[in-house]
């Protein structure tokens, strides 16, 4: 099996490494590269874009960018192992303090590294920072998501984001200390969702800071619902299993996972319920009250359970 392809000079430890995962994103991989690219010098920065072994213009649209930014770019071509294989190889070959993971299919706004030296120098013990985002729908229309002060301990962030959702994390809106990463890399077993176990690690194990300032245009795609059950079939709860991970989750939030769980059972439920398969959505709804009795006490969920047994 070949290894990766590898183009790399040596230079200085900038402060913040951008690495830009492509698959597949060749008609809109310019656009993340472009926005880039005139903050990189300016910014103690550096740029590495992997392929991930695509099968469309990648390559050629790559060639095309390496003349165009010239010492500021570093390419790595790769066999295909999914976007978390990337993100560890971003890792291993890049050199900046921080990693900022943007998505081939979304943008840096003109001044996102600019604002993020700056917030480091103000709060340099921060090993992750939370920044805001535009997202952008298919018809163009965007909207500001902004992000709030943290809760005060470690354990109240952890659950703001699990189960309550108010903590909200997009790749390409923060940047994470390498520090990070002691406690774990990107679980290359899943093939999505790979973002949440290395997100809670950080809001668990390191001090956090929030940015209040956009730091990405964050572009909405429909989702295929192939592609979602496909991976749902997959992974099953092994994204259970990834983020309490003994390395990643202290013990004093372990108490947290059998309710994710039930969460995740619940989405599981849902994902199936809206493909049509109802054995199998019916399964992880029994798993979720397995998990927590209280879900039937959740009517959104129920109601779709017993309508999908009254469709039997």
């Amino acid at each position: 099996m070949a290894g990766p392809q590898i183009q790399q000079d040596d230079c200085e430890q900038p402060l913040i490494s951008v690495v830009i995962p492509a698959y597949n994103y060749a008609h809109t991989l310019p656009r993340a590269v472009r926005s880039v690219l005139p903050q990189v010098q300016a910014s103690s920065a550096d740029l590495l874009v992997i392929d991930d072994g695509s099968t469309d213009d990648t390559r050629a649209v790559l060639e095309s960018l390496l003349v165009e930014a010239g010492t500021n770019m570093r390419v790595i071509y790769k066999e295909n192992g999914g976007p978390a294989s990337v993100r560890n190889l971003g890792i291993a070959q890049t050199r900046g303090r921080y990693l900022l993971f943007l998505d081939a299919d979304d943008e840096l706004v003109p001044d996102a590294l600019q604002q993020l030296v700056a917030h480091i120098g103000r709060y340099p013990d921060a090993r992750m920072i939370i920044g805001e985002h535009w997202s952008v729908s298919a018809d163009g229309r965007q909207r500001r998501h902004p992000v709030h002060p943290l809760p005060e301990t470690a354990y109240a962030r952890v659950r703001a984001y699990l189960l309550d959702k108010t903590i909200a994390l997009s790749n390409g809106a923060c940047a994470m200390h390498r520090d990070v990463f002691a406690a774990g890399n990107y679980p290359e077993a899943l093939r999505s969702s790979e973002d949440i176990p290395v997100f809670a690690q950080a809001l668990a194990r390191y001090p956090c800071s929030v940015l209040n300032q956009p730091l990405a245009l964050i572009h909405k795609h429909d989702t295929s619902l192939r592609h979602s059950l496909m991976h749902a079939r997959t992974a099953q709860l092994r994204l259970v299993d990834e983020v309490f991970a003994e390395t990643r989750m202290p013990a004093s939030m372990q108490v947290l996972k059998r309710p994710f769980a039930a969460q995740r059972c619940l989405s599981l439920f849902r994902t199936f319920q809206s493909a049509g398969a109802l054995n199998e959505a019916r399964h992880f709804y029994c798993e979720a009250l397995r998990y927590d009795w209280k879900v039937i006490f959740n009517w959104s969920y129920t109601r779709k359970l017993l309508r999908s047994i009254w469709r039997v």
